[in-house]
């Protein structure tokens, strides 16, 4: 029996649904190409992205040393009048680089700086209570808790967490600190959870305390009220706006200044109080298109030499997240 030939209908069907069949396995092929090629510029393109903005912080962080280093060259007071304490609001970068001519004949650059604002600060950590000033190696010192103690007071939180801070600290200081059960020694107040202390009492505390890498006193010329009063034995809060409105106008150059100033009730010591500063706390924030990347340094200024203690990078959390 002889098989039949398939009719030029069959035919043309099997040709358009082969031809069907290859554009779409063409089309297919050619959308995941396409796909792979945008991830890859994405990816390089946010690479890309971090590696500026980390280039651009590290650059404005240098830029604050070099702000604290002239300021320390004549020597004396630190005070909230200086050019340390003004604070950068956000600024289209280019705006620094206006006077470069080069980088304005650049496109390549041009583009990239012009999505490019910059902002950021420079805080006195020693306008805040030290936590560093607690304890000793095993031992509490008592005039720093009366301060803490104080400030505890002031912002309504519990004294107990203040005794589960100063034991915990103890703990993370003994020599034998090294064991299983002793709590981490925080490098900074927000780790200070580790510590037992709430999340309600460490924000709370975060505008008034500082941790840093030794002992150092408060300076009167930039703490807040709040610090004041928990710094000072015996000055009210009369005594402290007084120190804040007579600071604005003039800053204080010695304690002394500070001393005539107030209730002699109240007492100033060397040991506690002072008028200048050695660590600063560097804020600096880059938005770069749909980037934004934020960094912390510590710094410590001893003398000329202004010195990186810690730095800490990362993104601000989305809107709604703490």
């Amino acid at each position: 029996m002889k098989a039949h030939a398939p009719t030029p209908a069959r035919a043309r069907g099997a040709a358009l649904l082969a031809a069907m069949l290859t554009v779409t396995l063409v089309a297919t092929f050619a959308a995941a190409a396409l796909w792979q090629q945008w991830r890859a510029i994405e990816v390089e393109t946010a690479e890309r992205a971090r590696v500026q903005s980390a280039w651009i912080l590290v650059g404005a962080l240098d830029w604050s040393r070099l702000i604290l280093y002239e300021d320390g060259r004549p020597g004396g007071a630190d005070h909230l009048a200086e050019p340390w304490a003004v604070p950068l609001e956000e600024a289209r970068l280019s705006t620094f680089l206006a006077a470069d001519r080069n980088v304005a004949q650049q496109d390549d650059a041009s583009a990239d700086i012009q999505d490019a604002f910059l902002s950021g600060q420079i805080i006195d950590m020693q306008s805040r209570l030290n936590l560093a000033n607690l304890v000793n190696g095993t031992t509490v010192h008592e005039a720093t808790l009366a301060q803490f103690s104080r400030l505890f007071t002031q912002l309504g939180l519990p004294a107990q967490e203040l005794s589960t801070l100063v034991q915990a600290l103890r703990q993370a200081q003994e020599p034998a600190a090294g064991s299983a059960n002793a709590p981490l020694m925080p490098q900074t107040p927000a780790q200070l959870g580790w510590l037992g202390v709430s999340a309600a009492t460490l924000a709370a505390l975060a505008p008034h305390v500082a941790l840093l890498p030794e002992r150092k006193p408060v300076n009167l010329n930039t703490a807040g009220v709040e610090v004041l009063l928990a710094a000072i034995e015996g000055l009210d809060l009369a005594g402290a706006n007084k120190i804040v409105a007579v600071r604005q106008m003039q800053h204080f150059k010695s304690l002394d200044d500070v001393t005539a100033l107030i209730n002699p009730a109240a007492k100033v010591d060397g040991n506690a109080h002072a008028v200048a500063s050695s660590y600063f706390e560097v804020h600096g924030r880059l938005r770069l298109g749909a980037t934004v990347v934020q960094e912390r340094s510590l710094v410590r200024r001893q003398g000329l030499e202004v010195s990186t203690v810690w730095r800490e990078r990362g993104t601000p959390p989305a809107a709604g997240q703490p």
